[in-house]
């Protein structure tokens, strides 16, 4: 899900207020606050029409993490 991985670096870019982060790296220790992870959830169900489980967002450290979940949530298969 190439698109997603670059739009949900731009998300948390945008967020945390920081450089977009690479694919692999983590987006607390690249600047994203843990205040922010609320809006960045948000913002993610709803760009992405998915509903992420709490458990699974707070394991997903990365772009490209959130990215594999994303897809997996729009195909059913979460």
């Amino acid at each position: 899900m190439p698109d997603a991985l670059e739009s949900i670096q731009e998300i948390i870019a945008r967020i945390a207020k920081i450089p977009r982060p690479a694919p692999d790296a983590d987006m607390y220790v690249a600047g994203l606050a843990s205040v922010d992870a609320l809006e960045l959830l948000v913002e993610l169900e709803d760009t992405f029409a998915v509903t992420i489980p709490d458990d699974r967002f707070v394991n997903a450290r990365t772009a490209g993490a959130l990215a594999g979940l994303v897809a997996e949530l729009a195909e059913g298969k979460a």
